[in-house]
This record gives structure tokens, C-alpha cells and sequence, in this order.
């Protein structure tokens, strides 16, 4: 569900994009509506409207959110200040590639794997099988990062599309088949191993 709460913010931001563009006159202030510069504002405000009505509620945001929307106001506030898109070109890779660091440190640094602390209050399994799903998302945010940065610097009218639907078809897939993977595996509990709680 966090995954897909990240994609609404990405479909504002597509659906503004979109827009055939336009001048409003608002109190005598011209403000342009559509195209890439337009929906990167709103992918900003929607960001923090988002991640903001979560803080609220949950009066905390997970690290990853954090690291969503700090990356969403630096290189889309980038993008507006430079006024060009390559910023916001950096954004999708940088993101994925930190997150795909974060599961590497992991394997060094505390005493749980990351994957680990993230599902472990709901699922206990033996440590090869934490290992292969935690080597199993670092391959994810590398192969994602990179697929983005190929599209957008190499398919430059169709970087939008895949930004929004090729990241969201990716991330539906992979958890399909990880969901696959675990349903296999769940028999291999190992009953004597507490679950942990975070």
C-alpha cells in the first residue's frame, strides 16, 4: 500500500503533463497550466499534501516517504528554479538507487536485514529465504533506476509514461512474483523462531 500511496503524486503529475497548455489570468497574474514545468509545481504540492495528511495522521512518515519527498522538492524544485527537466530526470534513478542502497547497507550495518525489519512483525521465515528476498530488492531498485534513466535520456517524449505506468507496472510484477516466491516458501517456517516487532 505505501508503494501505491507514492503513485498518486506521479498521476498528477502525468495527468497535468498531459494538459494542452494554458494561460489563466488570476488577479491579474498570468498562470500557466500543462506541460512539464506546471506538473512538476504539482507534483510538488501533491507530494507534500500527500505525505503531509500522513504525518498528520500517523504523526510520523516511514524513511522512505521521507526520502520520496525530500527528493521531490530538490529536483523538482530544480527543475522550476533552472527551468529544465533534466532534474527531474535524476529523480526517479537517484531514488531508486538509494533505496537500493539502503538494502545493501543492510547486509553491514545492525542486526536485521532490511527486508527483514520491514515485513518481519508479519511473516517468519528462515534467514536464507530474508536473504535471497532482500538480495531480491536490491536487484529491483538497481534494474528500476537504471530503466529510468535509459527511457528518459533516451526516449525523450515517452520518459513521462514510463516515469508513471513503467514504474508502477514494474513494482505490481515484482511484487506479484514475490508474493509467488513467499507462498512457496511460508511451509519452511521455522516454528522455534520468534517473530519480531518494530
Amino acid at each position: 500500500m505505501k508503494q501505491f500511496i507514492d503513485f498518486i503524486p506521479l498521476l498528477l503529475f502525468f495527468i497535468v503533463f498531459k494538459t494542452d497548455p494554458r494561460v489563466f489570468d488570476i488577479g491579474g497574474h498570468e498562470l500557466s497550466f500543462g506541460g512539464i514545468y506546471s506538473a512538476t509545481a504539482v507534483l510538488i504540492i501533491s507530494s507534500l499534501v500527500v505525505y503531509g495528511a500522513i504525518f498528520i495522521s500517523q504523526r510520523k512518515l516511514e524513511k522512505s516517504q521521507w526520502l520520496t519527498l525530500v527528493a521531490c522538492l530538490v529536483f523538482g524544485g530544480l527543475t522550476l528554479a533552472f527551468h529544465s527537466e533534466t532534474f527531474l530526470k535524476w529523480k526517479a534513478p537517484v531514488v531508486n538507487w538509494l533505496f537500493a542502497l539502503a538494502f545493501i547497507g543492510s547486509h553491514f550495518i545492525g542486526d536485521r536485514l532490511l527486508i527483514k525489519r520491514i515485513m518481519g512483525h508479519a511473516l517468519s521465515l528462515p534467514e536464507p529465504i530474508w536473504t535471497r528476498l532482500n538480495i531480491a530488492w536490491i536487484l529491483f531498485f538497481l534494474f528500476c533506476g537504471a530503466a529510468n534513466l535509459f527511457v528518459a535520456f533516451t526516449f525523450q517524449s515517452y520518459w513521462v509514461d514510463f516515469k508513471v505506468f513503467g514504474s508502477l507496472g514494474m513494482t505490481v510484477v515484482f511484487l506479484v512474483a514475490q508474493g509467488i516466491y513467499l507462498s512457496r516458501h511460508l511451509h519452511d517456517t521455522d516454528p522455534t523462531t520468534p517473530k519480531t516487532e518494530d
